[in-house]
């Protein structure tokens, strides 16, 4: 087939792909299984924004000037999106966002990895004593996500139509 302008290059998925990126059932677990993760990561941080801005500074990768600000957003960020995704509002932007913040923590987490640095990644809990879980796993569990929203964001069924003000 040759390619012609003005006319789109039609992408071919397997039946598979196509079958879990068109499945309802996956997207609507994929939204709900996210948006409580995200919620549940962003209790500890705005519970104690001190202490995961330590947490950030010890990734040793942003200016001092902009780690408080990065404490105090990305967790209401996180919180925000997840209810999103949870409640069906605008889920394609809320997966969108989400896999940006997913891609940031993937790099953070590679570069520090990369470099030797031992850290607390901050993920789930803002007190560093409370963290057991390793870096590589940390990873793992991103790029588990990732995927999650990348379905999300790729969904090509129908949504139910909930948030709709009538008047």
């Amino acid at each position: 087939m040759a390619f012609q302008a003005g006319k789109r290059r039609d992408i071919r998925l397997n039946k598979r792909l196509k079958s879990i990126i068109t499945n309802s059932r996956i997207e609507v677990a994929a939204r709900w299984i996210l948006g409580l993760i995200f919620i549940y990561a962003s209790f500890h941080k705005i519970v104690s924004p001190a202490e995961f801005a330590k947490i950030i500074y010890g990734y040793d990768l942003f200016p001092a000037v902009l780690i408080n600000l990065i404490a105090i957003i990305t967790p209401f960020l996180e919180l925000v999106t997840g209810l999103a995704l949870i409640l069906g509002f605008y889920p394609r932007s809320a997966a969108l966002i989400i896999n940006a913040m997913l891609l940031v923590f993937i790099a953070v987490l590679s570069i520090n990895l990369i470099r030797g640095h031992e850290f607390d990644c901050g993920c789930f809990s803002a007190v560093k004593a409370n963290s057991k879980t390793s870096v590589g796993f940390s990873l793992f569990q991103d790029f588990l996500f990732l995927a999650m929203g990348l379905q999300v964001y790729f969904y090509s069924g129908t949504r139910p139509r909930r948030f709709v003000l009538k008047g």
